[in-house]
């Protein structure tokens, strides 16, 4: 039986058409074309690593995740690695990791002038 765990996300929705394109655009050109679809993996900055993460040198780097959708923008709060599926390092962000990561998307949001 598989089990479907609920998850922790930073959402923006109501996107306009015109915004939608903006972002997309910058995220293309700070973090490289989407994979997966939409999906934009943007990596944590070292300094805001937990003790753990740190540790796990085989696992770094470590990224959250952003879904572009047509009208939604999502942030998984949850950092994780493109090394494994499973590990002790991968988990929901910290309180920093989430101040971190939320005032970046913010500051995306300012310089491209997008009203949220």
């Amino acid at each position: 039986m598989l089990t479907q765990v609920a998850m922790k996300q930073y959402v923006i929705d109501e996107l306009r058409p015109e915004d939608h394109n903006k972002i997309k655009e910058y995220l293309d050109e700070a973090y490289g074309a989407a994979e997966m679809g939409a999906i934009y993996w943007v990596p944590v900055a070292v300094d805001m690593l937990t003790e753990i993460q740190r540790e796990h040198i085989d696992c770094q780097p470590y990224y959250f995740s952003i879904d572009l959708e047509d009208n939604r923008f999502a942030l998984e709060l949850l950092v994780r690695t493109k090394k494994r599926v499973r590990c002790a390092c991968i988990g929901y962000a910290s309180k920093d990791q989430r101040i971190w990561i939320m005032e970046a998307v913010d500051v995306i949001f300012e310089r491209l002038d997008i009203a949220t």
